[in-house]
């Protein structure tokens, strides 16, 4: 992975010495990840309603901020607990060009362009499948400059 990340929620995204995993600790600070806000909130329950996923109330939002070149190899949403919750992937800043494949990692991707404003929802039978953002060409937005702000929500526990 080549993009700077953190996490607001309850559970927190985090890799080191044992693996990858959700966390309420930030490993770098050593407190609890800050709260999610509201408008968070609402904007990933509002979006997962739209899709057919009535009850969503996700705990985590990752937020992966990408410069040029950045990229996020292809890999598959499973260390939560309940694969019947969506994931919620909203595309701020500069675009990207989203990868979208099968329940391997060796399927065939489909390649989508997101751009500023965009919200990805997938879940049930497609809930599983790996997906990954392809380098990010160089670009600038009037609101986040020359990034891509991805914020991915998930219920973790």
């Amino acid at each position: 992975m080549s993009v700077s990340m953190t996490n607001c929620g309850s559970l927190g995204w985090i890799s080191d010495g044992t693996g990858y995993r959700y966390d309420s600790i930030d490993p770098d600070s050593g407190r609890t990840w800050p709260s999610m806000p509201d408008s968070f909130l609402k904007l990933a329950t509002g979006a997962a309603e739209k899709a057919g996923f009535q009850q969503f109330k996700p705990d985590a939002c990752l937020i992966n901020r990408y410069e040029t070149g950045a990229r996020l190899s292809s890999y598959q949403d499973k260390n939560e607990r309940d694969f019947s919750q969506p994931i919620v992937s909203v595309s701020l800043g500069i675009p990207a060009t989203f990868l979208f494949g099968g329940t391997t990692r060796s399927g065939k991707t489909t390649r989508v362009p997101v751009v500023h404003g965009d919200v990805v929802v997938w879940g049930g039978p497609a809930r599983l499948r790996y997906h990954g953002v392809m380098p990010l060409k160089e670009g600038f937005h009037p609101q986040v400059g020359a990034y891509r702000v991805n914020l991915t929500f998930r219920k973790a526990a």
